[in-house]
């Protein structure tokens, strides 16, 4: 069996958020076989993160456990792989296993893994493996597998999700009857289309997205109430995106919380210099596990699309990559220890 006849069988484990068992079963297989020491991190309920070592790790290899939906099976076509998780993130967890193998295979052991439940919703599996971190689990570099099409990407702008609700007082559009839910909502809006939301030297400028709207009963009814979804892909932190988006709601919008993390910027090696992505991943919730990097095979264009897909040049390439990088920054400690 080649290597990415193991990506096809995994690509075949239906594993999307909240179903992540099977597939972590099968990653803990092939790292025991392979002689790491595996062990599954109980998240909640039978949901788990899956850690792996051979020695102390300096350096651990990340990515995720779970896909969103649909999923899909596998499929090759020349050196194209097919299927839900190809490059978002069973490909990248592939070629990090692999990268891996010939890293303690040459004789340095100090390497782990972590591989996480929830990226996809919420980060529950990196906050619960942040949380929870103790010896030996004491990296200094966390390298992070994304889709990245082979490049090390230097910054990674946050998000601050969260709903606006507003009330209003339900009647007959003819009578002077309100105010509308909807003429309230529709004007918070528009105060916040037209702020800025910062400019930032390495994370560049910060974007407003309203992504749904729901409310009212008909045409000819006053709106009694009114909702809508916000996503600022942000370069700022999220206590000051709180304070300017309050600022813009009036007396009959409320604001929900639902999930925020300031911009991150990644560790890059030496003559790299790949962009500032704007998609979400598991690193802002993992600051207790060294300086993070980012890279992966495959596109974040095909990732979530009905034609998500990797190819095998790029997932050569990544194993490679990720072999190298490792060994230097594994070098890289343990040249900073000789000065000290």
């Amino acid at each position: 069996m080649t290597t990415l006849d193991t990506l096809l069988d995994w690509i075949e484990i239906d594993s999307v958020t909240g179903g992540e068992g099977d597939y972590g079963d099968a990653l803990v297989a092939r790292l025991e076989q392979l002689g790491f020491g595996a062990e599954k991190q109980t998240v909640e309920g039978d949901r788990f993160n899956v850690l792996a070592r051979a020695k102390d790790p300096l350096v651990v290899f990340c990515t995720h456990l779970d896909t969103v939906p649909p999923w899909f099976g596998a499929r090759r076509e020349g050196k194209l792989i097919h299927g839900r998780g190809a490059c978002d993130a069973k490909g990248p967890a592939l070629a990090m296993i692999e990268a891996a193998r010939r890293i303690v295979a040459s004789g340095e052991e100090r390497i782990g893994f972590l591989f996480t439940v929830g990226e996809e919703t919420d980060g529950a599996g990196a906050q619960f493996a942040n949380a929870h971190i103790q010896a030996p689990w004491t990296p200094r570099y966390t390298i992070v597998g994304e889709p990245t099409d082979n490049r090390f990407i230097k910054g990674g702008k946050g998000v601050f999700k969260c709903k606006l609700h507003a009330k209003g007082v339900a009647g007959h559009s003819s009578e002077p009857i309100g105010p509308s839910a909807i003429h309230e909502l529709v004007g918070a809006i528009a105060r916040m289309l037209g702020d800025e939301w910062g400019n930032h030297e390495l994370f560049g400028r910060g974007t407003i997205n309203f992504g749904e709207i729901e409310g009212g009963l008909a045409a000819n009814v006053v709106a009694p109430s009114a909702t809508a979804n916000v996503l600022v892909r942000a370069v700022e932190a999220p206590s000051v995106l709180e304070q300017r988006l309050r600022k813009h709601l009036g007396d009959n919008v409320e604001l929900e919380l639902l999930k925020s993390y300031g911009p991150v910027a990644f560790e890059t090696p030496a003559g790299a210099d790949g962009p500032v992505v704007a998609f979400g991943t598991d690193a802002p919730f993992l600051s207790e596990w060294g300086q993070p990097l980012l890279y992966g095979p495959g596109s974040i264009k095909d990732a979530h699309t009905s034609h998500e897909k990797l190819d095998a040049d790029s997932f050569d390439q990544a194993i490679a990559d990720y072999e190298r990088t490792a060994l230097e920054l594994i070098a890289r400690v343990d040249a900073g220890a000789a000065k000290g």
